[in-house]
């Protein structure tokens, strides 16, 4: 989390309605107080719900008074009294915004809700103040009209640059009328964000299938049912199995069960989230962010939302994007249907006398999967303990870097359920600090991320150090089994680890930095590709009952499985990409029928009624809160990690020498060098794509 960014995005007016707080309540607000902790990490439990309000008024007008007086100074606008000072303004908002807006995601409730809701747009509203300044803009542009003569080292260039170019991205150069046009579609769109999120959490809590018949769970494995039981405990539904549509309780379902009406029944809660014509729906809400954005674009002077957001990334133009995408749509789509054909082939043979559906495709692929590579899902999961897991990913880190990681006991943690863990380079000097939340609950949203409480910075020559929170949905230990992982959730774990990585490697300077968002999953996904390496297999995936180690025709069994079905994972995400650019490179405002939109585009793509797009419209929360017009980033970083790996499987996947280069020019200088540089620094080159082809049997 960057602070200009913050403050440009986050600041506020105020909030009247919170100017009456007693004062006595004031001075014990945690966000007012020098966090005494270890490290400085927040003070999680200390901090209420009521804090946040105050703490958020507060600091509203402390960096309005900041920046203010940053608008107002007499002196000719320097990179020190102007971008430097911009990037130190707003300690308070940016404290208390950091804390809040992560446990909007991981540990919400009704009252972190309602605070969501109405500071939202307030936020916006003085965001745009602050960003749409005349005064601001003239300040900036003065700086980068003299940059010649502030004799600036490289991130600070980067920097200003970045700055310059993002405020007349974001309207410093419209009039007044349309800088007022431009707020209120801002303010509207920051609403209906909340709302949108607000919505898929109540679709996806509101959603399970009771099993009351033990014949109901045909098929399911042992830790299948387990899981199902310990589920309807937790609801209150003891003797009975609950399934819910949170990834690690459906995928397992409707991966195993001979019910085929009953993975029915699961797999259309999932895809109908948002879709149900209630107080939930969010049909409506995706339509008029849509419409929305277009008139955004316009408003700034460019022809589609994909123009506009896509112009500083590494694809540059929504072409570029499409054209990697339509490279690949060739390729898997034609191994998509054939996929489906051998599955249909066996649904046939076995007399099942009906049509493949999308709910069937999980069930067949497995069974496809043990009968052509003899390998069962069921016979890989013992051999992956989240805790081993997780302890395989230090050790490839510690491997590559030399660093370490410690559990820290008697430390503030974000959630009861999270650990904290001090990192250390390899002399023994301190990093930053990691913290983990690996199990669903009902206050955390749905997937796997990466954030922040800290950034890394150099304030005053003191050495600001990192703290990194990652958060994912895995399956939940049981009485009597721990939490054990698939080989996805495993390359999640190391995923997302990757993105800590990037955050506690980092060396920016300043609070602000500027990531090209298809350049940002690189540093993540290189790491999924350890995952299987049977080096690092020997390490970490032992049998949780035996402790013996994966046995090695186990492992050839996934190696040769290893492309098996890429077709289906590969067509399903990329209909989300298309889609996702099909919204946003209209050129016009429209009323927009959402599901017709839907339908009516990914047919025209060719996609098989056997597949549904990885994310629909009404859930398709990577699009409403960042992801617009970039989800394509994953397949298009999918391109550099693939060819940047080649590099570690040509000179040894522990290779130092190499990793100190990654390290160096990847993850110390990500958001403060141009994303192209950066590669060619490390590789030598620009990327090609033909490992990645390869490597997902495309090719």
């Amino acid at each position: 989390m960057k602070k200009l960014m913050i403050l440009l995005c986050v600041a506020s007016i105020g909030f009247t309605a919170c100017n009456n707080q007693p004062k006595e309540e004031v001075a014990v607000n945690p966000f007012f107080e020098e966090y005494d902790t270890p490290f400085g990490i927040p003070p999680f439990e200390d901090i209420k719900a009521e804090h946040y309000m105050p703490a958020f008024v507060k600091g509203m007008e402390e960096s309005k008074k900041e920046i203010e007086a940053i608008l107002t100074n007499p002196e000719p606008a320097t990179f020190e009294n102007t971008i430097v000072a911009l990037d130190n303004a707003g300690e308070l908002l940016n404290k208390v915004s950091i804390v809040f807006f992560n446990v909007t995601g991981m540990a919400t409730n009704e009252e972190i809700q309602k605070i969501q809701m109405e500071v939202t747009p307030l936020l916006a509203a003085h965001g745009d103040e602050i960003q749409l300044d005349p005064r601001l803009f003239a300040r900036i542009k003065e700086v980068y009209d003299n940059r010649a003569q502030f004799n600036l080292n490289k991130e600070q260039s980067f920097i200003l640059e970045n700055q310059y170019l993002g405020l007349v991205r974001n309207g410093a150069n419209l009039d007044d009328e349309k800088k007022e046009q431009l707020k209120a579609i801002n303010q509207k769109m920051s609403t209906l964000r909340v709302q949108f999120n607000s919505n898929l959490l109540a679709e996806t809590n509101g959603f399970f299938i009771t099993i009351e018949d033990e014949a109901d769970l045909a098929g399911l494995p042992e830790s299948v049912i387990a899981a199902g039981a310990a589920e309807a405990k937790a609801k209150g539904l003891e003797g009975k199995w609950v399934y819910t549509v949170q990834r690690p309780s459906m995928y397992p379902f409707i991966t195993y069960s001979d019910k085929r009406e009953l993975r029915e029944k699961l797999y259309k809660g999932y895809i109908y989230r948002g879709n149900n014509g209630n107080e939930n729906d969010n049909n409506a809400i995706v339509g008029e962010m849509v419409t929305l954005r277009v008139e955004r674009a316009k408003l700034l002077g460019y022809p589609t939302h994909a123009h506009l957001t896509l112009e500083p990334r590494m694809a540059g133009t929504p072409d570029k994007a499409l054209e990697l995408l339509d490279q690949l749509w060739e390729a898997a789509l034609p191994i998509a249907k054939d996929e489906a054909r051998q599955m249909q082939e066996m649904i046939d043979a076995e007399g099942g006398n009906f049509k493949l559906e999308s709910w069937d495709w999980w069930y067949y692929a497995e069974k496809i999967r043990v009968a052509k590579y003899a390998l069962d899902e069921n016979e890989i999961r013992p051999y992956f303990e989240l805790k081993n897991v997780q302890e395989g990913a230090f050790w490839v880190a510690t491997k590559l870097w030399g660093i370490t990681f410690t559990k820290l006991d008697n430390v503030p943690l974000p959630h009861p359920d999270s650990e904290a863990f001090e990192v250390k380079e390899a002399d023994g000097s301190h990093l930053g600090v990691l913290f983990t939340d690996w199990h669903p609950r009902a206050s955390k949203r749905g997937g796997a991320w990466c954030s922040s409480y800290r950034g890394h910075q150099v304030l005053n020559g003191k050495e600001i150090t990192p703290l990194v929170p990652i958060v994912g949905n895995f399956t939940k230990p049981t009485e009597n089994t721990p939490s054990l992982l698939s080989i996805d959730e495993a390359s999640t774990l190391f995923h997302e680890f990757g993105h800590a990585l990037d955050g506690l490697f980092s060396e920016t300077s300043y609070n602000s930095s500027f990531i090209a968002w298809d350049f940002v999953e690189l540093p993540s996904q290189i790491m999924e590709h350890w995952v299987l390496e049977p080096e690092v297999l020997n390490f970490y995936a032992k049998h949780y009952e035996t402790g013996e180690v994966i046995p090695d025709e186990l492992v050839a069994k996934i190696k040769a499985a290893g492309n098996f079905n890429q077709g289906f994972a590969t067509t399903e995400y990329l209909a989300a990409c298309l889609l996702d650019l099909a919204y946003h490179t209209l050129e016009e405002p429209q009323k927009i029928d959402v599901q017709k939109f839907e339908k009516d585009f990914l047919d025209s793509k060719g996609l098989i009624p056997e597949i549904v797009a990885r994310y629909r419209s009404t859930y398709f929360a990577h699009i409403i809160g960042g992801y617009d017009a970039g989800y394509y980033s994953y397949i298009w970083a999918g391109v550099l990690d693939n060819d940047a790996f080649e590099a570690f499987k040509e000179k040894g996947i522990f290779d130092q020498e190499l990793a100190a280069s990654f390290r160096d020019n990847i993850l110390a200088k990500n958001g403060i060098e141009n994303a192209m540089k950066m590669y060619v620094d490390f590789r030598g080159r620009e990327p090609e794509i033909d490992p990645l082809l390869k490597n997902r049997g495309l090719k």
